[in-house]
């Protein structure tokens, strides 16, 4: 079966004007972080998760986009088509390893859009290792620079993106990793995890969208 770098970037950023206000651009980022692209992705692009998955669309990245189509096959579209198993962050290396890529030649700066650029930086942030808070000193650089490329309208997220980067680096700093996937991946929680993971604040949950 072939697939296009099209069908992922014309299913997750849709031509429906969600940039015109501050409430459907909420709607935008709260259908995507909160499951809401769920049924969709396993309904539409099993299949496709798992051609990326396998590397058979390694290919993509030689454009711009198509790395962008690739970063989404595997760092988002796992994320709901295997969610609460540990193959939903199997591909996490890989997958910002194409970003920090992208970013050096040039791939990133040649997206259009602030909420494209947005999907490399959720990528590498994602990606547990020994240089995660360095990525993250890099990111919170990449976050503010990327927040001024919003449009007028949406000047109201600017602040969003940077908070989200300085809540994921106090985890990192304090525990390492990302506690609330010990349970997935089989981690066995320290009693600091444990307070953490049952206080249920978790930086990956995103406030609901404005109203």
């Amino acid at each position: 079966m072939d697939f296009e770098p099209k069908e992922v970037l014309d299913f997750w950023f849709p031509n429906d004007g969600h940039w015109e206000s501050p409430e459907t651009h909420g709607a935008f980022w709260h259908w995507r972080m909160q499951g809401g692209a769920d049924d969709d992705i396993c309904t539409h692009f099993a299949d496709l998760t798992l051609a990326a998955a396998r590397g058979e669309l390694d290919h993509w990245a030689s454009t711009a986009y198509g790395r962008l189509a690739l970063i989404l096959a595997l760092d988002q579209f796992p994320r709901s088509l295997w969610r609460d198993t540990p193959a939903a962050f199997a591909q996490d290396i890989k997958t910002t390893r194409l970003a920090l890529e992208g970013i050096k030649n040039g791939h990133y700066a040649e997206l259009n859009h602030s909420w494209e650029r947005q999907f490399y930086i959720i990528a590498i942030s994602h990606c547990e290792g020994p240089d995660h808070l360095e990525r993250m000193a890099m990111l919170a650089d990449l976050v503010a620079e990327n927040a001024k490329t919003l449009p007028p309208q949406l000047q109201v997220f600017s602040d969003r993106g940077v908070e989200q980067i300085k809540r994921v680096t106090k985890i990192l700093e304090r525990f390492g990793r990302h506690p609330h996937r010990n349970p997935i991946l089989g981690r066995i929680s320290t009693p600091d995890e444990e307070a953490y993971i049952a206080e249920g604040d978790f930086p990956h949950v995103m406030p609901k969208p404005i109203a």
